[in-house]
């Protein structure tokens, strides 16, 4: 464990834990920052001190993408979620687009060093030591990615070397040249370089790499997913989430039973995303505790998740989430009355070790949303075993057609498998 006294803490201390951090952060912001300064008192919250207790919290408004997204574009270029002056601010980053129009991010001195200690759990949960030579093969661009990984090596005393700017060909070389034992990238990029070290003749499970870590888009959590990056690499792969509004969040442990909270430094819900109430299955909500600079409070994600009922066996009492985040709500497809996410439809493509990479074409059939799976297979009567296997999976048949090797596109980041015809 990273901090052992914050990650077993009792309940009752770890709410105490939460409070703590939250009131100091409610009277930082309120009156300072304007954009949660409105929300707030439009709720009846005038100060600090009508925030009595958690039920108090409950009545704060949630806080969506949209009401930024919408701000930043009233009050270019950063928006009014900001607690201090410009000045006060020493990095700018960006989310990926891939849910919406783009939201910048500030980040102050104080929020970055917040950012490395978040992400430090993530490695030490992973079981990454200072030991370990972390290799992350990630462009350093606006999105925020794996610039956290690289602050959480640092923060937790790790080696870490930058393959950015590099061609995979040569990254899986110099990761070999300098003994690197972990990769910290996206499950879809993670497998191209499987693919790419198998047309290359290379046996990625005879290099030093021993743990992988898995963030930027479900893959990680899903079992088939796992499974192939874990034979390809010979290497444990650990799942993690995060958001570039709200940080770093969610991560595995030893045992793998879901992706933890950590609430050291989250206040995490789980509410009907229909009514808002508390469910144990339903959407996630975030509030940060460490970013008073540009806090995310009471943020519904979008993810719909489950909550474990069971403690842990690693001895960590954070919360944790069954089976990781398990889609985006925003992603759900209805196919004749059937609703179908896209990590469910991967769990299935990914048992069939012939397809390296698939697309989910969405169209519409008169008044209704249809599918067509592509599927690169070498063979295409590969595809009656695909078929087969999604209609034992979801009670339908859904269409799958067959398309060349390498005729789909790969991904370094976020892949964007779904594509509207």
């Amino acid at each position: 464990m990273f901090d052992r006294s914050l990650e077993t803490l009792a309940p009752e201390a770890l709410r105490a834990h939460q409070w703590r951090r939250f009131s100091t952060m409610a009277r930082e912001v309120l009156g300072a920052n304007p954009f949660l300064t409105a929300k707030w008192r439009a709720a009846g919250v005038r100060s600090a001190d009508d925030l009595r207790g958690w039920d108090d919290f409950r009545r704060l408004p949630f806080t969506v993408k949209r009401e930024l997204t919408e701000d930043q574009a009233a009050h270019p270029p950063f928006g009014t979620n900001l607690t201090y002056p410009l000045e006060r601010y020493v990095r700018v980053h960006q989310t990926s687009g891939t849910t919406g129009t783009p939201i910048r991010w500030l980040e102050t001195p104080e929020a970055w060093e917040w950012w490395a200690r978040c992400w430090a759990m993530v490695l030490a949960g992973a079981g990454v030591t200072p030991a370990d030579r972390i290799f992350l093969p990630f462009s350093f661009g606006l999105f925020v990615g794996f610039w956290g990984a690289l602050e959480g090596a640092r923060a937790l005393g790790a080696l870490a070397i930058p393959g950015g700017g590099l061609d995979s060909p040569t990254r899986l070389v110099l990761m070999e040249a300098l003994g690197a034992t972990v990769l910290v990238c996206t499950p879809s990029y993670a497998l191209h370089l499987v693919e790419v070290a198998r047309e290359r003749g290379l046996d990625l499970r005879k290099s030093a790499v021993r743990t992988t870590i898995h963030a930027g888009e479900p893959g990680a959590g899903i079992p088939a997913v796992r499974a192939r990056i874990e034979e390809g690499w010979g290497a444990r792969a650990f799942d993690h989430a995060g958001m570039t509004e709200l940080g770093a969040y969610g991560y595995e442990c030893a045992e793998q039973a879901g992706l933890h909270v950590n609430e050291s430094e989250y206040i995490a819900e789980v509410i009907d995303p229909a009514t808002g109430e508390r469910a144990r299955d339903g959407e996630l909500v975030l509030t940060n505790l460490g970013r008073v600079g540009s806090p995310a409070i009471r943020y519904r994600t979008g993810d719909r998740v489950r909550l474990a009922e069971a403690p842990c066996a690693c001895g960590r009492t954070f919360q944790r989430l069954e089976g990781g985040i398990l889609g985006r709500l925003d992603d759900m497809l209805i196919v004749r009355g059937i609703n179908l996410f896209p990590a469910a439809i991967e769990e299935v493509v990914r048992r069939f070790p012939a397809v390296d990479e698939f697309q989910i074409e969405v169209f519409r059939d008169g008044e209704l949303d249809e599918i067509r799976v592509l599927v690169e297979l070498e063979d295409p009567s590969g595809v009656r075993p695909v078929q087969e296997a999604f209609r034992n999976a979801f009670g339908i048949r859904l269409q799958v057609a067959a398309v060349p090797p390498k005729s789909l596109p790969r991904f370094e980041l976020k892949a964007r498998r779904v594509v509207r015809r």
